[in-house]
């Protein structure tokens, strides 16, 4: 077996003692829970029978308690396409538990936000704090102690981690993540791309946009470009909280339905009962978060996940930073070019060789840890892709070499020698900017600045001819107290056109714009944000004022605002505008008021959790 790379190794190593408290203290929890929490056999007779009453055929098994009652939390809604086809999951799930002489039964529901449809518009600010309630769904479906087990039906942006991190409170528990797949390559993104900036440019009609937005996402299953949902779905199979190779095959399909089956017969085959336990506690630790954040670098996934993972992380008593994510990047080639990194899309991937193509080509070069605890047997499982052989589920092992290595490549050649994903700091605070789409000659920019409060100002000003130049866009007061930290993604076709016409352009902001970032340079997450938290503290770029000049270095690994440091030191931070009303924003106030920073995972409920645990 090859040795583990010793950046991979020392990064391990120091996220264990960084966490070895707070881990313990974890597992100690979820070893309580198991032998004398609230468990199906505690329950009075008045509980149980609540329980089981409308489960149908079901009933007797459950009441006697002779097996495995598997709870399912599902996302499902029929506005969200990635998750419209969980609707007959739960009937189907229910059968093949039957097969595997257990049972079944729907846990809860969680929301399940589409940030393709928010984008842009007032609900984007409830997007990251949705997370947060989604685990607080998961917690309060997995609460009624029915269970021996979990299967959760998520797929997207903030569904995935808040899943996780809800059930991680029942980590004593065995579960699976199932996902429903993409859906089939529409209108190439590209050509997406490129009407949106003639849009931009008021050279398409509305139409016409909406003709080719359409014809991208044109049917059930998740987006097709490499965002933050599609980056969940590798991030689980790097974690081995999949069935191998479930990532990424369409709904619809007999062989996504016999994913699904195997995810529910093997559910039932690491209960705490029998002799392969696989507690999800036991699952997530510290290699296996090192695993997801390699596997993110090596195939060039959302930045949304530098607050996502830390969020996961903390829920299981580790903790990780962003020195972390910069020090891995540093170690892992880029492997993959999905769009907006390349040209195809993630069926494209998936056909060149997929996950079970790069969880090998990492094995084999010791950049990834193998021995990890997994659902679905070892990592080496993962080197593999599931195929149909007279209608039966089997496994192949990925192909030796790529089928499109102008999609995927091996670690001997790839396309870039580090991951693409670099820590920027300096006097502005510390920050994340993805390089991997970005041309090497961007990525540093020096310019001055031009200030805003709202990504609305910045369209006024670039339709007016304002930002005709080489320019530092700064957007502020972007962050999780300040509004919920919403994407700027309605940015990037401007910016895209600014950048096309010649000039020098970057964005810098307290906000995210991930997920689907692109070939301008942004620097993200700058954190402290300009709102101050509880102890007062202002993030510096409140300070910035229109003109100053702005570095972003990804090359040196800076972000800094090139103003004498007496007159620095002086400066007034800028007036926050008021807090946002309307689209039940306000509800959320409470989450806003107690969030922490991005690089801890933007979390209200997490932070406070550690204040008493």
């Amino acid at each position: 077996m090859t040795a583990l790379h010793p950046t991979i190794a020392a990064v391990t190593d120091r996220i264990i003692a960084r966490s070895a408290q707070r881990r313990a203290a974890y597992l100690d929890l979820m070893d309580r829970q198991r032998d004398a929490g609230t468990n199906r056999g505690n329950l009075s007779c008045g509980n149980l029978a609540h329980g089981f009453a409308a489960a149908g055929d079901d009933k007797p098994v459950i009441r006697t308690g002779a097996a495995m009652n598997i709870g399912i939390v599902t996302a499902y809604n029929d506005m969200l396409s990635a998750h419209q086809p969980y609707g007959r999951y739960p009937e189907q799930i229910k059968l093949f538990a039957r097969e595997a002489g257990v049972t079944a039964q729907v846990a809860g529901g969680v929301p399940a936000m589409c940030d393709g449809v928010t984008q842009g518009q007032a609900g984007m600010d409830l997007s990251l704090f949705s997370r947060d309630n989604i685990a607080q769904g998961t917690v309060i479906a997995l609460s009624h102690a029915m269970f021996e087990g979990a299967l959760l039906l998520g797929i997207c942006d903030k569904i995935v981690p808040g899943l996780l991190i809800g059930a991680l409170r029942f980590g004593h528990l065995p579960q699976i993540l199932i996902p429903a797949g993409p859906m089939p390559s529409g209108l190439a993104n590209k050509e997406k791309q490129r009407v949106r900036q003639l849009y931009a440019e008021g050279k398409a009609t509305r139409d016409e946009l909406l003709e080719a937005e359409a014809a991208s996402y044109h049917g059930a299953g998740t987006c097709t470009f490499y965002g933050t949902a599609n980056s969940n779905q590798m991030m689980m199979e790097l974690m081995g909280l999949h069935i191998p190779g479930a990532a990424f095959t369409n709904p619809g399909t007999k062989l996504r339905q016999e994913l699904t089956r195997a995810a529910t017969h093997r559910i039932a085959a690491i209960g705490w009962d029998g002799d392969d336990y696989r507690p999800l506690a036991r699952c997530i630790d510290e290699k296996a978060i090192v695993n997801a954040a390699i596997g993110l670098l090596a195939t060039g996934g959302s930045t949304n996940h530098a607050i996502h993972l830390p969020a996961i992380a903390r829920a299981a008593g580790i903790v990780i930073d962003w020195q972390d994510f910069d020090e891995l990047s540093r170690a892992v080639p880029l492997l993959a070019r999905v769009y907006p990194n390349g040209a195809g899309d993630v069926n494209h991937f998936h056909a060149a060789g997929g996950i079970g193509f790069v969880v090998r080509e990492l094995l084999d070069a010791g950049l990834l840890h193998g021995d990890v605890l997994t659902v679905g047997g070892t990592m080496a499982d993962y080197a593999s892709e599931p195929v149909l052989v007279d209608d039966e589920l089997h496994w192949q092992a990925a192909p030796a070499e790529t089928r499109d290595d102008a999609m995927l490549r091996p670690v001997a050649t790839p396309f870039l020698p580090d991951g693409g994903m670099r820590l920027l700091a300096g006097n502005l605070g510390r920050a994340i900017i993805k390089t991997s789409a970005v041309e090497e000659d961007r990525w540093t920019i020096e310019a001055p600045c031009r200030i805003f409060d709202d990504q609305n100002q910045v369209l006024t000003a670039f339709k007016a001819g304002e930002l005709e130049r080489d320019v530092v866009v700064v957007v502020r007061f972007q962050g999780p107290r300040a509004n919920g930290m919403p994407e700027l993604h309605k940015l990037t076709p401007a910016l895209g056109v600014l950048q096309d016409k010649g000039f020098r352009v970057a964005l810098l902001t307290d906000g995210r714009m991930s997920g689907a970032s692109g070939k301008v340079p942004a620097v993200i997450h700058l954190s402290p944000e300009a709102l101050p938290g509880p102890d007062g503290v202002r993030g510096p770029i409140a300070c910035l004022r229109d003109g100053d000049m702005v570095r972003v270095c990804a090359v040196k690994g800076e972000v800094v605002a090139l103003v004498d440091a007496a007159e620095w030191a002086a400066r007034t931070p800028a007036t926050a505008p008021p807090p946002a009303l309307g689209v039940g924003r306000e509800l959320f106030a409470l989450f806003r008021h107690h969030a922490d920073e991005a690089e801890k995972g933007g979390s209200a409920i997490l932070a406070a959790m550690e204040q008493v645990v």
